[in-house]
């Protein structure tokens, strides 16, 4: 073990939470205002915004589950309900993978609309922009280590090095030697999500604490064009 490895998988995580705690605690209390995802639908209305949100919000509710069965929840408890290794792995490579395509997919669908919008760019701000490619690289790494270690038969087993390194960090007892020997992927893949963390308070992420199963069911809102007269006549009226 070296001081590194205690700044990476010790302070770096600690840090992050902290600005993540504090952070949202902050901008709820000084920026109510701008606790919100700023719809761009009335800007540009298409297919990249319809399919790529709905790839990307229904592929994060299964890989969120998914972290929290492989990472939160001890391995033994599997083992006490009867789940086994294969029957563990074929649902986390399978549905993982497909949660994770849909991910993949939706982001980049959402990431071309808004680079090749010139309306969308002139309202994007730089932590837009900066949210959108950590998201992307936090969400490819971790599509990559699923797809190409896991399923090609990698040994790693991540519910035995990093579910206890992460609950130690949420329990005040890390472990930094565990996640030193990690795969270098799941290495990255980790410090991205961290990155992301830091920065979430900051960005329209924190939409999501705002009734967030409720955008699973919600409608799109529609904008139609009026006719001039018959929207003078509109204003006359009221």
């Amino acid at each position: 073990m070296t001081a590194f490895d205690y700044f990476l998988w010790v302070l770096i995580p600690y840090l992050s939470l902290t600005i993540f705690v504090v952070g949202h605690i902050h901008r709820y209390n000084y920026d109510q205002y701008g606790w919100g995802a700023k719809s761009s639908e009335f800007l540009q209305k298409d297919n990249l915004l319809k399919w790529g949100s709905i790839l990307f919000h229904y592929g994060v509710i299964f890989v969120f589950f998914g972290h929290v069965a492989g990472v939160l929840i001890p391995k033994g408890f599997y083992d006490v309900i009867g789940v086994s290794e294969h029957m563990y792995h074929f649902g986390a490579l399978w549905f993982g993978g497909a949660a994770g395509l849909a991910m993949v997919i939706g982001g980049a669908l959402l990431t071309i609309r808004r680079v090749n919008s010139t309306r969308l760019k002139k309202q994007s701000s730089v932590m837009d922009v900066v949210v959108l490619l950590i998201l992307g690289l936090v969400t490819v790494i971790g599509f990559s280590n699923t797809v190409g270690y896991t399923a090609s038969g990698g040994m790693f087993d991540y519910r035995a090095v990093i579910g206890p390194w992460f609950r130690g960090i949420l329990t005040f007892r890390p472990y930094p030697e565990l996640m030193a020997a990690a795969p270098l992927g799941f290495q990255l893949h980790i410090l991205a999500a961290f990155v992301l963390f830091a920065v979430w308070p900051y960005t329209r992420l924190v939409h999501v604490w705002s009734l967030p199963l409720e955008y699973l069911s919600r409608k799109y809102i529609v904008y139609r064009k009026m006719n001039p007269k018959k929207a003078v006549k509109y204003e006359e009226r009221n």
